[in-house]
């Protein structure tokens, strides 16, 4: 695997979910190796700045948010604004002395809340002002609230974590399951996959006969699996008029530490009747990605070279071309050009 483990940049993150940030409320995040505050004024708008004060370094998610719409950091006082992050008040300025308010702020990340989504821009240009070119993914299922949401901290680089997530050839093997799919039940696939926005789509199809999970839904269940950089897996299973978003956030925290968010999301009455089982088997599957993650990240520490093969590891070579492409048509100030092309790809699982 030649290329290199970098960020992506010039994008949208996902920060967390809307019910998670409450009015008056700011929370610590580490995004990209970005430590930001999020929070929410006590107008309901959502903010984010970097949660470092340019006066002696702490915390201003240990602040708290004032009534005149300002951040104040808790060691000495100082106000910042949530949708600037401009300086507006130094406390321990005397009358008559030099106020250098004027000149201070902290950088602030364009913000975004959708539905049940909250985003955060990540610009390579810690100077960057103005409105992004581009706006976050939106999903309308993403509107109603969710059944459930499920975390996992995996201790390594978010590539690594990204592969493993569309990686289809390990589910009958770490994820093998008597209620999901069995070691025995392996045959050959072709899954049509097609460019989409930033990333690519395993085309509506559906599901294998030997994903015993998907039968509880009853029907002729559909399902499209996507991917979008910098990392959301999704995927929309539909039963005639009824469906279920399966959204995946994948977050680099640092370059050794990364965070998987599981969300479901549903207007199927079946799902909200079974939802305590699928949240478990969500969990289980999450932790058995953990589980492996940490054996993985002993044999990393020797720096192998590591394989990827056609076509069952197709999807992370594209992964990999989509980081590239977009990292070049940035520095280039070029439109993007997704390097996926439709194909057929076909594997034993």
């Amino acid at each position: 695997m030649a290329a290199k483990l970098t960020f992506v940049e010039d994008t949208w993150y996902f920060a967390g979910l809307k019910s998670e940030f409450k009015n008056g409320q700011m929370t610590h995040k580490t995004i990209a190796g970005q430590p930001i505050v999020v929070g929410r004024g006590q107008g309901g708008k959502i903010f984010a700045l970097r949660d470092i004060c340019p006066h002696r370094a702490a915390p201003l998610s240990a602040g708290q948010i004032l009534d005149d719409g300002t951040v104040e950091c808790p060691y000495h006082g100082w106000r910042f604004g949530q949708d600037d992050g401009d300086c507006t008040h130094i406390p321990a300025i005397c009358s008559g002395q030099k106020d250098p308010s004027a000149g201070i702020k902290v950088r602030a990340f364009p913000v975004r809340e959708d539905g049940q989504l909250i985003w955060v821009y990540i610009a390579k240009d810690a100077k960057f002002k103005g409105e992004p070119d581009c706006e976050p993914p939106r999903w309308d299922m993403a509107d109603k609230k969710q059944i459930f949401v499920d975390r996992l901290r995996l201790n390594c680089h978010v590539d690594h974590a990204v592969i493993g997530l569309m990686d289809p050839a390990h589910v009958s093997f770490l994820h093998r399951q008597w209620w999901w799919r069995t070691g025995g039940s392996m045959h050959d696939k072709a899954k049509k996959f097609e460019p989409r926005e930033r990333g690519w789509a395993m085309a509506a199809h559906t599901p294998s006969s030997n994903s015993l999970g998907y039968k509880i839904l009853g029907g002729k269940p559909i399902t499209e699996i996507a991917f979008r950089l910098p990392g959301v897996r999704t995927e929309e299973i539909t039963v005639g008029k009824k469906s279920i978003l399966s959204f995946t956030a994948v977050v680099p925290i640092d370059e050794n530490n990364t965070e998987i968010t599981s969300v479901f999301f549903s207007d199927m009455a079946i799902v909200k009747i079974l939802k305590p089982f699928i949240k478990k088997g969500a969990n289980i599957f999450l932790n058995q990605d953990g589980d492996i993650i940490k054996l993985q990240a002993e044999c990393l520490k020797h720096d192998p070279r590591l394989m990827l093969i056609d076509d069952a590891d197709k999807q992370a070579k594209w992964y990999y071309q989509l980081k590239k492409e977009w990292a070049k048509s940035r520095a280039e100030k070029r439109n993007f050009v997704n390097p996926v092309k439709a194909t057929t790809l076909r594997w034993r699982s």
